[in-house]
């Protein structure tokens, strides 16, 4: 599909504006956190939403760990996009304390987290793809491990992990990017002039589509307890423990979900493959597109999809791109 086909289907969504603004439901807040299929996830909730439900739509910049906060503290905003439930250690307690209510799952396959090197540097060194391996030669992975930045709930967890394995003393640099797009850029860069890399990441990604990796052996069974405690920052015996495979949901307040129950219910069977979400994410990045214009690309390319999303009403409204 072609850039012509994705504005013109973006331009028949502002033409169906007008029959939106006849619905019930009203202003809707959601998160947009800052990696890309997040992002993605949120602008085709947005797009729904809007043109399906008639809502207006606040999209609030923000990452895991302060928009959980904020829901906890001010109820807002409404919709948490794309919760990774198994890395943020506030989850549960506010689905316990009523706070929280979770949707379903938007990744339906869910989310993979681990450390990584390039598969070339594998190929050439095998000895890397265990942690004592690195650690036995550090300067092989450019001493230095590539952490996600601030904020996401990755950034406690991997320091807890990288302060356990004793990564620093072995000679290892824990460098912090300020941004998803800079940790991709520098997996890309590396990957070009087939460089060393260590770091951290995650899939569905464009960039574990395009760039071939191998999940480093962190040489410890996985722990519900240490994960638990390693996603505290106040953590006072952090433990070697490798990512599980994480639930990754949508969620809401409970006062979203009560005052609007049916974009509630259509947001609970909202849910992608990671297939569907590298494929739509590879295309963005082949096409230099926008989050909106990956979403269109998403929607037109399956309708068979998020068709069974819908009410009748919202299916009425959205009839033209359903064809």
């Amino acid at each position: 599909m072609n850039m012509t086909k994705i504005g013109a289907v973006s331009a028949l969504a502002i033409t169906l504006g007008a029959t939106s603004a006849m619905a019930d439901c009203g202003e809707v807040s959601i998160t947009e956190m800052d990696w890309a299929s997040s992002a993605v996830v949120t602008s085709v909730a947005n797009f729904l939403m809007t043109q399906g439900y008639g809502c207006e739509v606040t999209i609030v910049p923000s990452s895991t760990v302060p928009a959980l906060a904020s829901l906890a503290e001010t109820g807002e905003p409404d919709i948490l996009t794309e919760v990774w439930a198994n890395s943020t250690p506030s989850y549960e307690p506010l689905l316990t304390e009523g706070k929280l209510v979770e949707l379903g799952n938007v990744l339906s396959d869910g989310g993979v987290e681990g450390w990584w090197i390039p598969q070339y540097l594998a190929e050439s060194n095998p000895e890397l793809t265990t942690l004592s391996g690195i650690m036995a030669n550090p300067a092989a992975v450019g001493g230095r491990f590539h952490d996600c930045p601030s904020g996401w709930a990755c950034d406690t967890i991997n320091f807890n992990n990288f302060k356990a394995a004793g990564m620093e003393a072995a000679g290892v640099e824990r460098f912090q990017h300020g941004s998803g797009e800079t940790l991709a850029t520098a997996i890309a860069a590396a990957a070009a002039n087939q460089e060393p890399w260590f770091g951290y990441y995650w899939a569905p990604t464009s960039v574990l589509g395009k760039y071939p990796m191998v999940m480093v052996d962190m040489e410890a069974d996985y722990s519900a307890d240490a994960h638990t405690c390693n996603g505290d920052a106040e953590c006072a015996t952090p433990t070697l423990s490798p990512y599980p495979t994480s639930k990754v949901v949508t969620a809401a307040s409970q006062a979203f979900v009560d005052r609007e129950p049916a974009v509630a219910d259509m947001l609970s069977k909202m849910s992608f493959t990671n297939a569907q979400m590298g494929g739509v994410l590879a295309w963005q990045d082949d096409n230099s597109a926008s989050y909106e214009e990956a979403a269109v690309y998403f929607l037109t390319n399956n309708t068979d999809v998020w068709g069974e999303w819908l009410n009748d009403d919202a299916k009425a409204k959205l009839a033209a791109l359903l064809k």
